[in-house]
């Protein structure tokens, strides 16, 4: 077990230490008033960490506080783990970006499309070409979530027990069967929606590799990058942190139907939200990300490969204000594109944050958050457990408060 630790005066990097003490007690006023139970977070640049702050309990009942080894839920921060390893087997020739998924996936062969009608009888065409591996990367397969309730292919995933993952005891080859079997919301490459296309790209990896998702994950990035604690179970619920949803009226209520997930094993690799990681572990994956895919000597990625993938791919240059279902992302709309697995800055003037030109990352339901900004040489990882990431503005106040720390 590892933990954050602070390697650097802020001033020897141009950070301002008392400005970044303004994100401590920012949100602390979150813990203070109820909105948050605790959190982490870690700021570094150039490789080194210059600000690592706790704050709050990771279980509030018990009076557990937040600790440097905590374990939170990340959720949707596995998208870029998952797109992380299919990047890998790209490199290795194991699988092309071009690829229709039906290729490491057969039930997505002949796969239609909804073009209106109810969720009991829609109406479909055949989709005009395949899904493929970098649909899947950018969400633009036509896959959706059943948690969304905005359209009757929504509707549909619910049915089949499809909200926030599979029902109980199935595994992640059935889901891809399940999804394949319902219509997708557009045909493949127009459009931007978020769904489990990284939990199909999942299955891809496991298919191209020869390997389970968790085995790969473990033997090709977690151990590589000494991510000890990063895992689909978490056996040592002593660190564990309580995942909170907000009460009616004020203050917060444990989720525990949705937290004690983590705790068993799981019938289902989530590649689209299934992992739980520390501060510290994160870090790491972050730090390799901005370091243009090499970490302590160990390389994951080339860097010609990162920077491909951390460029827009939307079609037409589009940002997802243009291109995307005005649904719930993690990520602004408006000033944001999306790369191989990540959403990525084009426009920052139009997103109205206070962000880099190229900046890149993600979050996760539990309003947990991470991004790499290349021109600054920063990266930043934040931790909760308040479930979902919509209920207050964290990310863009967390980017704010950061960047006004940078003076040089």
């Amino acid at each position: 077990m590892s933990v954050c630790k602070v390697e650097v005066d802020p001033a020897e990097l141009g950070l301002d230490a008392a400005r970044l003490s303004r994100i401590d007690s920012h949100f602390a006023r979150y813990v203070d008033d109820g909105r948050l139970a605790g959190w982490s977070v870690a700021v570094a640049r150039r490789g080194r960490l210059a600000h690592v702050a706790h704050h709050g309990r990771r279980d509030v009942a018990e009076d557990l506080p937040v600790t440097d080894d905590t374990i939170w839920r990340i959720y949707s921060m596995t998208k870029p783990v998952t797109s992380v390893a299919a990047l890998m087997l790209w490199e290795e020739g194991l699988l092309e970006l071009t690829d229709p998924v039906s290729r490491y996936i057969p039930s997505f062969s002949d796969m239609r499309v909804y073009t209106g009608g109810s969720a009991a009888n829609p109406g479909t065409v055949p989709a005009t070409e395949p899904v493929r591996v970098w649909h899947l990367l950018t969400h633009t397969s036509g896959l959706t979530y059943g948690f969304h309730h905005a359209h009757p292919v929504d509707e549909m995933y619910r049915a089949r027990g499809h909200e926030f993952g599979p029902p109980r005891g199935q595994d992640l080859t059935a889901a891809c069967d399940v999804v394949a079997g319902l219509p997708l919301l557009f045909q493949p490459g127009t459009e931007w929606n978020y769904g489990v296309s990284t939990d199909v790209l999942g299955r891809v990896v496991e298919v191209a590799s020869g390997q389970s998702l968790a085995d790969f994950f473990a033997d090709r990035i977690f151990t590589p990058l000494g991510m000890d604690d990063t895992s689909f179970q978490v056996t040592d619920l002593s660190r564990l942190a309580t995942l909170y949803v907000p009460k009616p009226g004020g203050g917060l209520v444990r989720s525990a139907a949705m937290g004690d997930a983590i705790t068993r094993p799981p019938d289902f690799l989530s590649g689209g939200g299934g992992l739980a990681s520390t501060l510290y572990d994160y870090h790491r994956f972050a730090q390799m990300l901005a370091n243009g895919g090499e970490l302590d000597g160990v390389r994951l990625l080339g860097p010609r490969t990162l920077a491909y993938a951390t460029r827009n791919h939307l079609p037409g240059g589009l940002d997802l204000e243009e291109i995307g279902r005005p649904i719930f992302a993690e990520s602004t709309y408006k000033g944001t594109g999306f790369g191989l697995g990540f959403s990525v800055v084009v426009d920052p003037a139009a997103g109205k944050q206070l962000q880099g030109l190229g900046e890149f990352g993600w979050g996760g339901l539990a309003s947990t958050t991470f991004y790499v900004d290349p021109v600054e040489e920063i990266t930043v990882v934040f931790m909760t457990q308040l479930m979902p990431s919509s209920t207050h503005p964290i990310r863009p106040q967390l980017r704010v408060l950061v960047s006004q720390a940078v003076v040089s």
